[in-house]
């Protein structure tokens, strides 16, 4: 997939699109074939850091012991320390309003137990956990400022409920057409470098903004 191919269609999103009185969202959608996703062989779980922002702030939540306390409230959105565990473990209704309200969490290592046993069950189900993938585990002597900057350009590539299928948001219709293009190409390499088959399992490529129809980039229809 060539740049100039991809900022054509963007070109031709923005043409067809009428002005809306809000920045849409850029969606990237790429449909799969020829694997079985249900073998644990194939699955298809890919963090890509990309060149530019998505556009807006995405939210951090820390999940943390002492050593990393101050650090974490410094740099992230919000730091629950190892102490208050305890009393957050029985409220299943705060544990799952926590679990929708945040973009990304962290955790530092050496505590992924407590964590797990925790958190786990509302963060699993919506893919919350803190995932080494994305660099989302931090060392006890560490420092969440720099894994926080690069989740800001941080996206997910997953298939969910076995659907031949990942997607993602990749922009937003207020950044320039070479920083979305940019995005996309770094979105599509991190993928096919994350599929059994590499380019073979792509059957079609598709962007979308948020209120209007899509275009197939890649040739692939």
């Amino acid at each position: 997939m060539e740049k100039q191919e991809v900022l054509k269609a963007i070109e031709q999103l923005k043409k067809d699109s009428p002005k809306r009185n809000f920045s849409q969202s850029y969606d990237f959608l790429v449909k799969l074939q020829n694997f079985d996703p249900k073998k644990n062989e194939n699955k298809v779980d890919v963090f890509v850091a990309l060149p530019n922002s998505l556009g807006r702030k995405l939210t951090v939540c820390a999940l943390v012991g002492g050593t990393l306390y101050n650090d974490a409230k410094a740099n992230c959105d919000h730091t629950i320390g190892q102490e208050e565990f305890k009393n957050i473990a029985g409220n299943a209704k705060e544990l799952k309003k926590l679990a929708r309200k945040y973009d990304f969490f962290i955790a530092q290592a050496d505590i992924m137990g407590p964590i797990a046993t925790t958190f786990g069950r509302y963060l699993g189900p919506k893919g919350r956990m803190p995932n080494p993938k994305a660099g989302a585990i931090v060392p006890p002597k560490g420092s969440t400022k720099p894994i926080v900057e690069k989740l800001q350009k941080t996206v997910r590539l997953s298939i969910k409920n076995n659907e031949m299928a990942v997607r993602c948001p990749i922009g937003k219709d207020s950044m320039s057409n070479d920083e979305v293009a940019e995005n996309i190409l770094a979105a599509y390499n991190g993928l096919v470098q994350g599929l059994p088959q590499h380019e073979q399992n792509i059957k079609s490529i598709l962007l979308k903004l948020t209120m209007s129809k899509p275009v197939v980039l890649g040739g692939k229809k």
